[in-house]
């Protein structure tokens, strides 16, 4: 899989998450909405690898993570709460988005969760993924 791959795939899973939010499926509209996120912190990791380098191990090794605050961190965005990097909305944003686990395809969703994290990653203008596309 290709930093192209992974940016199509941030761009499906999030479509996804929209069609499933509007037919009141919360929680898988959760979880696509969360992988979408996984998928573009990958595809800005995958940005930062030189074609035909050889590859850091402990990067490689290191990206095969479905946690989102780790993968901001080795994209070289920060860790946790952004240092300078975010507004204010973005902050909250990236607040919201960093909490969905790989586990949340095991859990039960609110509507109110699921909306307040597509809200959160969305956003035109404020949201994580548009964000992340800018650093892709």
């Amino acid at each position: 899989m290709n930093r192209a791959d992974l940016q199509q795939l941030a761009a499906t899973r999030l479509r996804e998450s929209k069609v499933l939010l509007d037919a009141g499926e919360w929680s898988g509209s959760y979880y696509l909405c969360g992988y979408c996120v996984e998928c573009a912190l990958k595809a800005v990791v995958a940005a930062q690898v030189n074609q035909g380098d050889f590859p850091d191990k402990k990067l490689a090794e290191a990206v095969y993570t479905h946690d989102l605050v780790k993968l901001r961190g080795l994209a070289g965005l920060g860790e946790d709460v952004p240092h300078g990097q975010l507004g204010p909305s973005q902050n909250v944003n990236w607040l919201v988005a960093k909490d969905w686990r790989e586990q949340s395809r095991y859990e039960t969703k609110s509507e109110t969760e699921a909306r307040s994290l597509y809200e959160a990653v969305s956003d035109p203008t404020e949201g994580v993924l548009p964000w992340l596309r800018t650093r892709w």
